[in-house]
């Protein structure tokens, strides 16, 4: 942990695409469990609801916010209260310009709305809410001082070509869940995620739609 906050690593390009890949699929399978246990306690331990859209355990915006934090705060990751803030700022703007384009722009389904939600103080338009960007920071500490640190371990292991191709095959599963269920499902038989885990008794979130 010296050396990582002390030193600026040197990565080749192989253990670069290694940290990427295997930090696409943590991040987003992360979201997904926060938001399933999240929901549940908000249901009043009731319900567990399924969340994302596709077949995975995945959600992408959490793969899209930890690139975010990581571009803004490795430099800065001796200090981390700028680390906690700036992740909790960026985090904050990613989800509420996210929500709002998503439904207000292009008037497709809302994905959430903290309206709806338990500790929701301060929230704007339903889209982001105090909780939401602290655990976010927090998370961006989490990011920054335990899973980042691990990563670059396991790309500089022996056997760089095992881990490479791991990593690679597993981050394309989890992107070609998401494109199919995104884009390509209405040119295959094999119905999506959410339409296939309703039929199969699973419950989801509903929202307003425009």
């Amino acid at each position: 942990m010296k050396k990582y906050l002390e030193e600026d690593i040197q990565l080749n390009k192989k253990q670069k695409i290694i940290i990427v890949s295997l930090l696409i699929i943590i991040s987003g399978v992360f979201g997904w469990l926060y938001e399933y246990i999240f929901y549940y306690i908000n249901s009043g331990f009731k319900e567990f609801y399924m969340r994302g859209g596709n077949y995975l355990p995945w959600i992408n915006i959490y793969a899209y916010g930890s690139f975010l934090i990581i571009c803004l705060t490795y430099k800065k990751r001796k200090k981390p209260l700028q680390v906690l803030i700036i992740s909790m700022i960026s985090t904050g703007i990613l989800e509420l310009c996210s929500g709002y384009i998503l439904y207000d722009v292009l008037g497709w389904t809302r994905c959430w709305d903290y309206n709806q939600e338990i500790l929701n103080f301060g929230n704007i338009g339903g889209f982001v809410c105090l909780r939401s960007i602290t655990f976010f920071g927090l998370s961006g500490l989490l990011l920054i001082y335990g899973i980042l640190p691990l990563l670059i371990k396991i790309s500089q292991m022996k056997y760089e070509k095992i881990i490479l191709l791991f990593s690679i095959s597993f981050s394309l599963i989890f992107i070609i869940d998401e494109l199919y269920n995104l884009l390509f499902y209405p040119f295959f038989p094999i119905p999506k995620a959410s339409d296939f885990y309703k039929e199969h008794g699973f419950k989801y979130l509903y929202f307003e739609n425009k």
